[in-house]
C-alpha cells in the first residue's frame, strides 16, 4: 500500500484534528472532508453515497460529541453521535469494503491507575462522554472486526478551533489571575502530530484493532498552563505574566467526573512514528497561534 495513491473521506471537518489532517496531508493522498452540513451520519445511505461519490478507499472519523460536562445532561445526544453514528459509519465502510480509522479518548478509563494505560487495559469510564466513546469503540469492533482501528488520544491542542491552549491564552489576556486544576494528570496531544500518526496508519499493510497516541510525557492542567504562559511570554504572544493558582478538582467543581490519571502508553505506536515531548510540540503551536 505504501506509495500508492489513496482516496479518503475525513468526517468531522470543522474540528481541530480534521483541520490538522488536511493541513498535513501527504502529497499522494486525495481527501475530501465532510461536516454535519454535508452528511447526516444517522443515515447509512448518505455515508455509502459519499463513499461511492468520492471513490473513497478509507475513512478517518473525527466526528464526535466532545462536550464532557454538557454530556451529563445530554446523554442521548452524546450516544447518538459517539456510538450510533460510529455504528453507521462502520456498517457503510464494511459494506463498501474500505478501511476505517476512528478516534476515541483517554476518558474511557477511570483514572485509578498510576502507570500509563495500555491498549490491553480494561476501560471503565466515569462520565457520560467516556461511556459514549467506549460504546462507539465496541460498536466499531462488532460491526467491523477487520480493516478498522480505533486511535485513543488525550487533551488535543492546536492553533485550530477551541482547545485548552487557546482558551488559556485568551484568559491570560483577559484576567489578572487564573485557577487551574493540578490533580488531573494526562498527556497533551498536538493535533498535528496526531494527524501525522493517522496518516502513517493509512500506509500500514495491516492495522491493530487499537492504538494509543499522545505527545511524550505527562503533566497536570496546572503545569500545562504554566508552560503555556512561559512560552507565550517568550514569543511575544502575551505582554505580562499573570498569577496561576493550582486548585483541586473538588474545588473547581464540574458536572462530569474526570479521571485523575489518564496517561496513555504509546510504546506500541512509536514503532510506527516517534512521538515528540509535549513541551516541544507546545512550543511549535504557541509560535503559530
Amino acid at each position: 500500500m505504501a506509495g500508492s495513491r489513496l482516496k479518503g473521506l475525513i468526517l468531522g471537518k470543522s474540528g481541530q484534528l480534521a483541520q490538522a489532517l488536511i493541513a498535513n496531508k501527504p502529497a499522494h493522498m486525495e481527501c475530501v472532508a465532510l461536516g454535519h452540513l454535508d452528511i447526516n451520519l444517522a443515515v447509512i445511505d448518505e455515508i455509502e453515497s459519499a463513499i461511492s461519490t468520492h471513490k473513497a478507499e478509507f475513512i478517518i472519523n473525527t466526528a464526535a460529541y466532545t462536550q464532557v460536562d454538557l454530556a451529563e445532561s445530554e446523554p442521548s445526544l452524546a450516544f447518538e453521535i459517539n456510538e450510533l453514528a460510529v455504528k453507521n459509519i462502520a456498517m457503510a465502510a464494511q459494506d463498501k469494503n474500505i478501511r476505517l480509522i476512528h478516534l476515541s479518548t483517554d476518558y474511557v478509563f477511570d483514572g485509578k491507575q498510576s502507570i500509563p494505560y495500555t491498549t490491553s487495559d480494561t476501560p471503565h469510564p466515569i462520565n457520560v462522554y467516556g461511556a459514549s466513546k467506549l460504546a462507539g469503540e465496541k460498536a466499531l469492533q462488532l460491526c467491523m472486526p477487520t480493516q478498522s482501528t480505533t486511535v485513543r488520544t488525550s487533551s488535543v491542542y492546536s492553533q485550530y478551533g477551541t482547545n485548552f491552549v487557546k482558551t488559556m491564552l485568551r484568559l491570560m489576556h483577559e484576567k489578572p489571575e487564573l485557577k487551574v486544576i493540578s490533580d488531573q494528570i494526562s498527556s497533551p496531544t498536538s493535533a498535528k502530530e496526531l494527524a501525522l500518526f493517522i496518516w502513517a496508519l493509512t500506509e500500514q499493510e495491516s492495522l491493530s484493532p487499537l492504538y494509543h497516541w499522545s505527545d511524550n510525557g505527562k503533566t497536570s492542567w496546572y503545569e500545562f498552563a504554566v508552560a503555556i504562559q512561559q512560552l507565550a511570554l517568550k514569543y511575544g504572544k502575551l505582554e505580562k505574566a499573570i498569577t496561576i493558582i493550582p486548585i483541586s478538582s473538588q474545588d473547581y467543581g464540574s458536572a462530569a467526573k474526570r479521571p485523575r490519571f489518564s496517561q496513555l502508553d504509546i510504546s506500541q505506536s512509536q514503532a510506527i512514528l516517534q512521538a515528540s515531548p509535549w513541551q516541544e510540540n507546545l512550543e511549535s503551536v504557541i509560535k503559530r497561534v
